[in-house]
């Protein structure tokens, strides 16, 4: 089973990964859980480009996509084959909707992954509003960093929210408690078993 978890920054995705990947263990499951940008080389150029000002959004793309080919090959595909829950803190929808917030065509942005990359089983949306996320992201001492601005975090939310219509996909209310948001995830997984 293929899991996604998507959103803006300050909806919950990390922890709501973790949640996910121990009820998974509870249910005698073998689970791999990992994030993108990853820690490989083409990851960690992306993160030290959003620390250290941005490169273009065909550099970002590019490095993306590299990124990911690496992780589909090295970790994603390998640990489907092997029968396991693989479970993603962010995919290429998010590469769709920061790269697209920066005026690239979304739907080309999907096209170049989708010609190497799986599609998920299931997609989960977590939904914020901007000006709450970006309080949780001050409330955990973080400095927004420029993926992290109002105006561009809207412009990803309203991409995001447009995956909604996908049959693989589920948007989940991310303003609750933790808690509440994982007994969304589980309700939603059960109602497609």
């Amino acid at each position: 089973m293929f899991i996604v978890l998507e959103g803006i920054d300050g909806t919950g995705k990390s922890t709501q990964v973790q949640l996910l990947a121990d009820w998974f263990v509870q249910q005698g499951r073998e689970v791999v859980t990992s994030r993108e940008p990853t820690d490989g080389p083409w990851g960690k150029r992306l993160r030290e480009s959003a620390a250290t000002g941005r490169a273009t959004a065909e550099e970002e793309l590019e490095l993306f996509l590299r990124d990911r080919r690496q992780h589909v090959e090295e970790l994603i595909s390998p640990s489907l084959a092997a029968g396991k829950v693989m479970i993603l803190d962010r995919y290429y929808f998010s590469t769709m909707a920061y790269q697209g917030s920066r005026g690239l065509d979304i739907d080309e942005i999907r096209r170049k992954n989708e010609a190497f990359a799986p599609l998920p089983d299931h997609l989960f949306i977590l939904d914020l509003d901007v000006d709450l996320a970006l309080q949780r992201i001050g409330g955990r001492g973080d400095t927004a960093n420029e993926f992290e601005k109002r105006g561009a975090l809207q412009k990803c939310r309203e991409i995001f929210l447009s995956l909604r219509t996908e049959p693989f996909a589920q948007l989940i209310d991310a303003s609750v408690p933790m808690e509440n948001v994982h007994e969304q995830i589980k309700s939603a997984l059960a109602e497609r078993r």
